[in-house]
């Protein structure tokens, strides 16, 4: 492969980066998209099961954040990334969101109504859309009790379309931009990592494992812990990964008087706003497993579970405080990855942990199970009481999936690119992928990446016309 030229390299086959190769294929240009992972075939592996945690997860989804209280998170890494072992739950970038970001970063060209052409391309392509039949049973348990405590209360669209036999299929990368890349002329290689990136004269020479590309232009797209890990590596943008945002969980384990996650249910799609976007209640994935790893902390419970698996169910509260860090580590593979937790931050968890407890009260549950070392079991609203007002530091249990803001846009001084994903000091260096956003943006992350990876790649396409 020594001497291979491309015109367009983008590294990284995520939402970020394929949808920014799509739109750079389909306007004529000659790309190629190289995946550190393998390239799985769509539905060849069952969907939140041990064998895609082992192929399709970076180190089988063990992966954590370092400090006090640590935060757990995992990276998707085959072709099509993210997109391939997500719940497909979609959002546009809150207004609000979208105005601190140009206050606080003077990003530009990122108005709601400046957004919109490229959020309703992206739900075009991807079938975004409301369940076409009833949400699961688990979904609507939550609806219930929060509606019965007139809180507000959204069913979240998914990217998801029904197969011939009425059953809805997950819009991953693999299924939709991917294909159309490929029709487009695009290429996309896997098992392929990079490992740097330099200038020679007016060209971007890729190093990896049996990897030496030169290309004219670089889209780097390997998402919040990859990017500035490669960016640092190479020497270049030293502030990249210098902050890092995550959307972080503290999850409850719900038992119900009747089954409410039957068999294939899914993921429930109904999510609580009241406090958004600073908090955010939702559920999650309850399979047997996820059930079992979730009740660690109240392993009295565990026989019951697996005796009943159907009338449990997991749900979560989400904020967007904290900050983290992520610094390469000379001679090791991964990076060392901070994440730092302040009391507000603690006493929000600590607050939506007790609202998500209050509206499954209200919608049936029988029984609540904190996911912390010592909680109490709420049985009623009594026990509400006993749930401390800030989430205890050594025995917290936090999780993340959405990772943000290590290489954030913006014409501002903290900012790694401008304001259309151009590394700063580097021509013809881009990233495109949720290191951009400037910070968590307090919904799933993956309709924001796509919407400013169509719009960065468009002005790409404009300023070479």
């Amino acid at each position: 492969m020594k001497g291979e030229r491309v015109e367009v390299a983008v590294i990284g086959s995520g939402p970020g980066g394929v949808t920014a190769a799509c739109a750079l294929a389909e306007a004529g240009r000659e790309v190629l998209v190289l995946e550190e992972g393998p390239e799985v075939p769509p539905g060849s592996i069952p969907t939140y099961s041990r064998g895609e945690m082992l192929t399709c997860y970076r180190n089988a989804g063990l992966t954590v954040a370092l400090g006090n209280p640590k935060v757990a998170y995992v990276e998707g890494r085959c072709v099509g990334g993210g997109s391939e072992v997500n719940g497909g739950l979609y959002h546009r970038t809150p207004d609000a969101v979208l105005g601190e970001w140009a206050r606080d970063y003077g990003l530009l060209g990122a108005r709601p109504e400046q957004l919109a052409p490229h959020f309703e391309a992206v739900e075009a392509d991807l079938g975004v859309t409301l369940e076409a039949g009833e949400p699961a049973p688990s979904s609507l348990r939550l609806a219930a009790g929060a509606e019965a405590l007139g809180w507000s209360v959204v069913e979240v669209p998914r990217w998801f379309r029904q197969d011939d036999a009425g059953q809805p299929v997950r819009q991953s990368m693999s299924r939709t931009l991917i294909p159309r890349l490929r029709a487009a002329g695009g290429r996309v290689r896997a098992d392929s990592r990079v490992t740097r990136v330099r200038r020679e004269r007016d060209e971007w020479l890729l190093e990896g494992e049996r990897l030496a590309l030169r290309a004219k232009s670089v889209f780097v797209a390997g998402g919040a812990i990859q990017s500035p890990l490669l960016l640092r590596r190479s020497g270049l943008a030293p502030r990249a990964g210098k902050r890092l945002g995550l959307q972080t969980m503290t999850k409850v384990v719900a038992r119900f008087s009747e089954p409410v996650t039957p068999r294939g249910s899914g993921i429930p799609v109904h999510q609580v706003k009241e406090r958004g976007p600073r908090i955010g209640l939702g559920g999650s994935i309850a399979t047997p497993e996820h059930v079992s790893l979730a009740l660690i902390d109240h392993p009295g419970e565990l026989p019951r579970a697996c005796a009943e698996p159907e009338r449990y169910a997991i749900y979560y509260a989400v904020v967007r405080g904290g900050r983290g860090s992520v610094q390469p580590l000379p001679g090791f593979r991964d990076p060392l990855v901070r994440y730092r937790l302040d009391e507000r931050d603690l006493a929000d968890l600590a607050l939506g942990q007790r609202d998500l407890c209050q509206a499954l009260l209200a919608g049936g549950a029988e029984a609540l199970f904190p996911c912390w070392a010592g909680a109490p079991v709420v049985r009623g609203p009594d026990d509400l009481r006993r749930l401390p007002d800030s989430l205890p530091r050594g025995k917290a249990n936090l999780f993340s999936v959405h990772l943000t803001s290590s290489c954030p846009m913006g014409e501002g001084t903290a900012c790694v690119t401008d304001s259309y994903g151009r590394v700063h000091g580097c021509e013809g260096l881009y990233v495109s992928d949720a290191s951009l956003l400037c910070e968590p943006p307090g919904v799933n992350p993956q309709g924001s990446v796509m919407a400013f990876a169509r719009r960065n790649a468009l002005r790409f396409l404009e300023a070479r016309a």
